[in-house]
């Protein structure tokens, strides 16, 4: 890094929401264009940048700035252009100049030490030099504060939150808790908190570090999809974190369980903890959905058969046993669950189930996790569905005591439920505990709620194993359909996703039309190969554009993880070009025409649906896990990168925000859940155990809907096809359910 020095001639560009700045920088060799994220700089004011020289393809060169320290103005003329640009409040250039002439050279310590003082100026009264010396006092205390702030590695807008939130207590909380940060602002983590602690001199042992340590597992945990840990695998952790004794951690561990932060609860003579939040969770979902549980009023067994007939007469179809059944409970019970894999017959068996809720006119809603998979519920039942954020009406709004940060809240929920007699849920297994709770809230008792997925797919991205619990507690009626029809037995895609299933090796005789195995050992001959079907043959193949095929892996890490073949196929299909810009992020380089994908759900994202010319037809907010896009435009000066999701949303993030998206020409497995894809790459050599197994084979297999093509050796597939050890989950619905019937049926 380097150092300059000079004075902030011009602000050019600022966005308030993410401090990123664009400013003119006077210097002893010129002026100097430079960017970045410092907080406190003002017009007039003197300061020393350490940062780095950039060359930008559109701006030239630049210096990107690390960080920023004000300087107090070294002469008479430097203080005029301080005072004269406005960034002290009821200071302009002509009472600038009259204090410079009363003062002179001392201008600067009678601003810092006597501000009272600046009533012997003309036009100055005794009560606007104390309103000056207030924003003298307001602008000196931020300052300091963010200087502060950045020898901790803290700039831009987390320095500007904890500023917000503490304000002159900022000194207090890093002196006695920084762990305090990790809990209370958003984006700051435990890691920061912690190296903020040891140059604090926290000590390593002290209860506020092994408590924001314990909390902070838990919630990593909660990132890996657990609801709970068991005590040692919770304890076992934050001790190898903290590098303290288990038996330390252990003590902090029942002191939150005292002040109800943790919950601790035995299954089978070991003792899981939780997140209090987290179990309250489970807990109300258990309980609403035992209060929505019960028989529906049909009429009578006889009924619902003729009805059932009379609806396949109409509809020319028929039904195999096990589907009827399935119409039958469905219609009959307010809690229903459907399961089975490709090629069963769950889409005829919920057209026929909304065909017949529609024919006793009872008001049916359908529903998806994401954009796709509720995309490909309206083109197979014939009905809108629309995505359960949608159907909840999701919105963000600001914490009630700080407003910093933006909670997820919805508009449907027992206060306002959704006007519906059924409520039909697609793509269960990705489902959520927490999306689930919500749901849960706005259906109320009476509606009829069926939940349909396939149990042998890889669980939600997000905490929870819904579907898993749901069927294992036995509590709810439900079927799982097996028989693979006519039709579907075509496919060697559906015929080879059950042979995985069965523990068969898929055929991989290349006799297919659909499913097509290369044996390449070499992982450059991998990318070669890849490359050469997504670009050349496999769009006229499969009739689709090659941005829509989609290379599927087990892992992020490798050659041929998810890191390593974005870079890849990101360097062939979209490379740099004259004209096209590119902003680089951390090791990630987004180009124009990059395919993209969000990584978490971000509620408080305004998209908006563009018509001719660019006018807006239809906004709204919310982008979710799994989103993918393309990058339309990049604006370095403006710090802004737009992508349309979906060929239809358009949304606008600052160069800041953008740890939520990754490219997207390769994603993992498990961010391909509810999509579906025309064609599917799928390179296999090897991989960690608990990724390479069956599991995970299944669903990539099951996300092509024209074509699968692995590359990769034959021993890989018929590994994975072997293995059936699947990443455990811990989770806690089902003993929630079972718990809650047992203290209704001894009551």
């Amino acid at each position: 890094m380097e150092e300059i020095r000079g004075l902030v001639a011009r602000i050019i560009y600022r966005n308030e929401d993410n401090i990123y700045t664009v400013f003119e920088l006077e210097t002893e060799e010129g002026t100097l264009t430079c960017t970045g994220y410092p907080p406190a700089v003002r017009e007039g004011e003197s300061c020393a940048l350490e940062g780095d020289y950039v060359s930008h393809p559109l701006y030239g060169d630049q210096f990107r700035v690390q960080s920023y320290t004000p300087l107090p103005p070294e002469n008479t003329q430097a203080l005029l252009r301080y005072l004269s640009s406005g960034a002290v409040k009821g200071i302009g250039q002509a009472l600038a100049a009259r204090i410079i002439r009363k003062f002179g050279e001392d201008s600067m310590r009678i601003l810092d030490e006597e501000p009272e003082r600046l009533a012997e100026v003309k036009g100055i009264s005794a009560r606007g030099a104390r309103e000056i010396a207030a924003a003298l006092e307001g602008q000196k205390d931020f300052r300091d504060a963010m200087i502060f702030l950045q020898k901790y590695g803290i700039g831009g807008r987390q320095a500007v939150k904890i500023w917000e939130t503490y304000g002159m207590r900022l000194y207090t909380v890093l002196k006695e808790n920084p762990y305090q940060l990790a809990d209370e602002i958003r984006g700051i983590g435990f890691a920061t908190a912690d190296a903020i602690a040891a140059r604090a001199g926290i000590r390593a042992d002290s209860d506020f570090r092994i408590r924001s340590g314990l909390v902070y597992v838990l919630g990593q945990a909660l990132g890996e999809g657990h609801c709970c840990l068991p005590v040692p695998v919770l304890t076992g952790r934050t001790a190898s974190l903290l590098e303290l004794p288990a038996e330390t951690v252990e003590i902090q561990m029942r002191n939150l369980a005292v002040d109800r932060r943790l919950q601790i609860r035995m299954k089978e003579g070991e003792a899981f903890a939780s997140d209090a939040s987290v179990f309250r969770t489970e807990q109300q979902t258990a309980r609403m959905l035992l209060e929505l549980s019960g028989r529906a009023e049909t009429g009578g067994r006889d009924r619902v058969e003729k009805k059932i007939r009379d609806l396949e007469d109409r509809e020319g179809i028929r039904l195999d046993d096990l589907q009827r059944r399935a119409v039958e409970t469905a219609v009959s019970h307010t809690v229903f669950i459907l399961t089975g894999g490709p090629g069963t017959g769950k889409t005829t068996t919920i057209r026929t189930i909304i065909s017949y809720l529609e024919a006793e006119d009872q008001e049916v809603l359908l529903a998806a996790p994401t954009g796709r998979a509720a995309k490909r519920m309206t083109e197979a039942t014939g009905r809108e569905a629309m995505t359960i954020h949608r159907l909840l009406g999701v919105r963000a709004r600001p914490e009630e005591e700080t407003g910093d940060r933006m909670l997820t809240d919805f508009d449907r929920d027992g206060d306002n439920p959704l006007e519906a007699d059924a409520v039909i849920v697609d793509e269960m297994s990705m489902v959520d505990v927490f999306l689930f709770h919500s749901l849960l809230k706005a259906v109320m008792p009476g509606t009829r709620l069926i939940l349909v997925g396939d149990e042998d797919q890889l669980p939600s991205v997000g905490p929870g194993c819904v579907l898993r619990d749901l069927t294992r507690s036995g509590v709810f009626p439900a079927l799982r359909l097996e028989k693979i029809f006519r039709q579907a037995a075509k496919s060697d895609i559906i015929l080879n996703a059950h042979r995985i299933l069965r523990g068969e090796t898929p055929v991989l005789d290349n006799q297919s039309r659909d499913f097509f195995f290369l044996e390449r050992r070499d992982v450059q001959v991998i990318y070669k190969h890849m490359v050469d079907l997504m670009r050349d043959k496999l769009p006229g193949y499969v009739g689709c554009r090659p941005l829509e095929i989609q290379v599927l892996t087990p892992m992020r890490k490798g050659a041929l993880g998810v890191e390593t073949l974005n870079g890849v196929l990101q360097s062939v299909l979209n490379p740099p070009a004259r004209g096209k810009r590119e902003y680089k992020r951390q090791d990630t380089v987004f180009r124009e025409g990059d395919k993209v994908m969000q990584t978490r759900n971000n509620y408080q994202a305004e998209w908006e649906i563009r018509g001719n010319f660019g006018i807006p037809i239809e906004k709204g907010t919310g982008i979710f896990n799994g989103d993918c896009g393309v990058v339309e435009e990049i604006d370095e000066q403006a710090g802004t990168m737009q992508v349309l999701f979906d060929e239809e949303k358009t949304v606008v993030f600052p160069l800041t925000d953008l740890d939520d998206l990754d490219l997207a020409y390769a994603v993992t497995v498990h961010k391909s859940q509810g999509s579906e894809y025309p064609a599917v790459l799928l390179p296999l050599l090897s991989g960690p155990q608990g990724l390479m197994n069956r599991n995970l084979l299944y669903t990539a297999v099951t996300r092509a809907r024209s074509l699968v093509v692995i590359l990769g050796s034959r021993e890989a597939v018929a590994a994975m096809t072997a293995n059936v050890q699947q990443y455990v989950r811990y989770t806690g619905l089902e003993d929630r359910i079972r718990e809650l019937v047992i203290v209704e049926s001894t009551d």
